[in-house]
């Protein structure tokens, strides 16, 4: 019971932050998974967390969609080809060994963290369209946060943002949203080949499932508030981030 009930609140955490800030919380659901719940398999909470990102990810992404916030043509076509390295990414994983995939995914997490400190470049273009020259960019870009978002297992969100907005010259809030479509297909993508080895640890995840639900509903009451103070609370959540890469990396290393 106390298992399910940390998965629950680690579900909640994870959907909160996906929810404000489109991509970041997915890194803290392995290490909330290993140190909380209590996974010994660190393939099994790679697996797991996957799915329970993209899935809390789809709930967010329903809401950005009925706020109309989503470039779908951009969004689509760097997710679609992000598909193909999240599948390939996956795979290479499994063949691992589970201390190093930790010590490597401490410092994907250091890398997220640091990439959140740097505020954002300028506002963007909130009436951005999709044309060839942007397109050629995308492709390449999705490809590459694929790949690391299938082998690590993270959503990828951290890439996905600042990768749409150097791509293409959207605005922060129209990349935090439209991040979401790829979150949930790599993420999808990832845990299903963990799944197809028997990686997922089914009730764990039910019960993130659960609780991202109160963090999708805390995530809609919260951003309108948070919207005067986003860059402070991104740095806050920033170094969040940093000390839990820390302490993955100590315990992979110990």
């Amino acid at each position: 019971m106390t298992e399910a009930l940390l998965a629950a609140l680690g579900g909640a955490i994870i959907a909160l932050l996906l929810g404000l800030f489109g991509g970041g919380g997915s890194v803290l659901a392995t290490p909330w998974l290993l140190y909380a719940v209590g996974i010994a398999d660190p393939h099994v909470a790679i697996g797991t967390g996957a799915a329970a990102v993209a899935l809390n990810a789809g709930a967010n992404l329903a809401m950005q969609a009925r706020a109309g916030t989503v470039k779908w043509p951009c969004a689509l076509s760097f997710a679609g080809a992000g598909l193909a390295g999240s599948l390939a990414g996956a795979v290479l994983a499994q063949r691992v060994d589970g201390t190093a995939l930790l010590g490597g995914f401490a410092l994907a997490m250091l890398a997220v963290g640091l990439a959140m400190l740097r505020p954002p470049r300028d506002e963007g273009d909130p009436a951005v369209r999709l044309d060839a020259a942007m397109t050629l960019k995308l492709v390449p870009a999705g490809l590459v946060v694929g790949l690391a978002a299938g082998f690590f297992g993270i959503g990828g969100g951290f890439l996905i943002v600042p990768g749409l907005m150097a791509a293409t010259g959207m605005t922060l809030a129209n990349a935090a949203a439209s991040s979401l479509v790829s979150v949930l297909i790599f993420g999808l993508a990832t845990s299903a080949t963990y799944a197809a080895a028997g990686r997922v640890d089914v009730p764990a995840l039910l019960a993130m499932l659960a609780g991202g639900l109160i963090g999708v509903l805390a995530a809609r009451r919260l951003a309108p508030k948070l919207a005067g103070h986003a860059l402070l609370a991104r740095r806050l959540f920033a170094a969040m981030v940093i000390v839990t890469a820390l302490y993955v990396g100590w315990r992979a290393l110990g």
